[in-house]
């Protein structure tokens, strides 16, 4: 075999490959085999049927056509391994010449990845949030759990802000009211936000037996979307009764003595998750200053893939979950269908770059993932998945997707080594240390999530190479 490359630009290249007709013998077999166990011929046993009697009879170019797709992904990976290249996804194959005896000659143009200078990245400076818990931070925390901790009593009076309140309701469309639109003893906290917009206006001033009507937009149902006339009936009315903010209370809610303790745990854990969001805020801006160091050319179909599978995540499994439409949902956020692909746009090529980039720097870096990480790292996504991590672990190895598991973590560590080695500082102007030689696993891991949310489409670059 003989092959060729041909730059067509820096994401593409064309493959022209030459096989020497005897380099075919394996696949001819294989294709007389396989035509053997689906025909039969009179006076010819199934299987034994000779290779001039199938030519005969259904011709020498049926053999030729099966040969040459069994033979055709064989010869293109030894192309692509002789050139050394990366390709992205599945090429575009053109035969250009078949003779019968003599030779198979055939070009395939494919998507590759980029050849990627990694600068110098020690020079990196960002600025991130200052870790500060304030007492009404913790205030508010302690407020929280006692929320948490209230009960109710019914009351007879009007009900008011935080009342909880039973209520039966009626929905109309055109004076029609919907199949779906009538609800009996649903319970609401006035303010929530958590019913229909003007629901609070209605109910509040209303005693036990107050009705009320208004004019609210549906969020769901037969009518989403749709303007109706809602009839709201209070049934009901209680107030929420806190518990006082005593040692008692601390003893109920926590395994703290004292509410001082509860106190002094509150702040421990509000700087703990402040401390969280500031490593995360620096992976975040020490990638976007490297992806400004580096110059990366997108492949234009995998770009183009890359918008279509975002596209279809969020409007069949984001915003189906919510009952939402694509239309809806544009409407809500304030945009136009040209500024949603535009942004869609942007969010890919970033996507795609970041996995470029960093992948370049796991090689250059040489970063290797230990069974440690790799399982740290497939706990996590079981969790997020819903999914025990036995059932996760055996969804990954029966869909061959644990190269990609393993080069989500190699980011996450190409990532971490280049936040280390970034200068970061607070808006106090303090030194932040993000290094912590017993929490390594935590920051590579923190940092792989970071990547993923950058990365985000199930459409994974990876998964594509492994096609």
């Amino acid at each position: 075999m003989k092959s060729a490359v041909e730059t067509l630009n820096p994401t593409r290249v064309r493959l022209t490959v030459e096989v020497p007709f005897e380099e075919l013998k394996d696949s001819l077999d294989a294709a007389y085999k396989k035509i053997n166990q689906q025909v039969t011929v009179k006076g010819f046993r199934k299987g034994k049927i000779p290779a001039r009697v199938i030519d005969q009879r259904f011709g020498r170019g049926a053999v030729l056509e099966e040969a040459v797709n069994d033979a055709l992904p064989k010869f293109y990976t030894e192309a692509v391994n002789e050139a050394d290249l990366n390709p992205l996804g599945q090429p575009e194959v053109d035969i250009t010449e078949l003779k019968d005896g003599e030779l198979l000659a055939f070009t395939a143009e494919v998507d590759i990845r980029p050849a990627i200078e990694i600068p110098d990245y020690s020079g990196i400076e960002v600025t991130v949030d200052a870790v500060e818990v304030s007492d009404e931070d913790v205030e508010k925390s302690v407020e929280q759990l006692r929320g948490r901790f209230a009960s109710t009593k019914d009351v007879e009076r009007a009900a008011e802000d935080g009342d909880v309140v039973t209520i039966d309701l009626e929905a109309k469309v055109d004076g029609e009211v919907l199949e779906d639109g009538v609800a009996q003893d649903v319970s609401y906290t006035i303010g929530s936000g958590e019913l229909l917009e003007g629901i609070d206006e209605a109910v509040k001033g209303l005693e036990a037996g107050g009705e009320a009507t208004f004019t609210s937009q549906l969020k769901g149902g037969s009518a989403e979307g749709k303007d109706a006339e809602v009839t709201v009936k209070v049934t009901k009315v209680s107030a929420r009764e806190l518990p006082e903010l005593d040692d008692e209370f601390a003893g109920m809610a926590s395994e703290f003595d004292t509410l001082e303790e509860l106190k002094a745990d509150s702040r421990k854990r509000l700087e703990n998750m402040k401390q969280y969001d500031q490593a995360t805020q620096a992976q975040e801006r020490v990638l976007e200053k490297l992806l400004e160091l580096v110059e990366v050319p997108i492949p234009e179909k995998l770009l183009a893939d890359e918008v279509q599978t975002r596209k279809h995540n969020l409007e069949h499994h984001q915003l189906g979950q919510m009952g939402l439409s694509i239309e809806k949902y544009l409407e809500i956020q304030g945009k136009t269908v040209e500024e949603f692909d535009a942004e869609t746009a942007e969010q890919a090529i970033k996507g795609i770059k970041t996995q470029f980039v960093l992948d370049e720097l796991v090689n250059k870096e040489k970063l290797n993932v230990n069974q440690e990480e790799l399982t740290e790292h497939l706990m996590r996504r079981a969790a997020s998945s819903g999914m025990s991590p036995d059932q996760f672990a055996q969804a990954v190895v029966e869909g061959g997707q644990v190269p990609m598991l393993v080069g989500e973590v190699a980011r996450g560590k190409a990532l971490a080594a280049v936040v280390e080695a970034a200068k970061v500082t607070d808006t106090n102007g303090e030194v932040v240390d993000l290094s912590d030689d017993e929490d390594d696993e935590n920051a590579v891991e923190q940092a792989a999530e970071t990547v993923e949310n950058v990365v985000e489409a199930d459409g994974e670059i990876a998964a594509d190479e492994a096609k």
